[in-house]
């Protein structure tokens, strides 16, 4: 019988992170739990940082994930908003690295294709799609777990290619 695989999907950010974890059982993804990491402004940039991989690593300890993915950085209009989105990024993709758990890297515009089929979706139909895909009652809340859950969702699209690809 095959093993249900946990998928871990993270929206970036420094003053908050985003996180949501489903389940894939029997082919279809069931929500485990979601959540945001959040930092201070008044934090220095390190300390966010530090903050950022603790909470992180409290995620993976409690849920044990089996694969983690992590939405790219595609497009910034300001550039000192985007070193430091980077610079979370590179704690986010680090600390799985570290625990041996496989990390996968999504752009946006793969992530709305996957959950919505069109790469230029609105942020509104991506989250409508992820909660349909749940089958939620309501769109998970705040926005950056919904998008966090939407790359998670991504994934096992993802997964599921490949799976297809191996087989033939």
């Amino acid at each position: 019988m095959a093993k249900n695989i946990k998928i871990l999907g993270i929206d970036p950010g420094t003053a908050i992170t985003g996180w949501g974890l489903i389940e894939e059982k029997k082919g279809e993804p069931v929500l485990i739990a979601y959540g945001c990491i959040e930092t201070p402004k008044t934090h220095s940039d390190v300390n966010r940082l530090v903050e950022i991989a603790r909470d992180l690593r409290q995620v993976l300890d409690t849920y044990q994930p089996n694969e983690v993915a992590v939405e790219d950085l595609f497009f910034f209009k300001n550039l000192k908003t985007a070193i430091k989105v980077a610079q979370a990024r590179g704690v986010l993709l680090l600390i799985p690295a570290e625990k041996k758990i496989p990390v996968f890297e999504y752009t946006p515009l793969q992530i709305k294709q996957a959950l919505t089929g069109y790469g230029r979706a609105e942020k509104k139909q991506v989250q409508i799609m992820v909660q349909n895909i749940l089958k939620l009652k309501k769109i998970p809340q705040p926005d950056d777990a919904a998008d966090a859950l939407a790359v998670a969702l991504c994934r096992q699209q993802s997964r599921k290619i490949e799976m297809l690809d191996k087989s033939n």
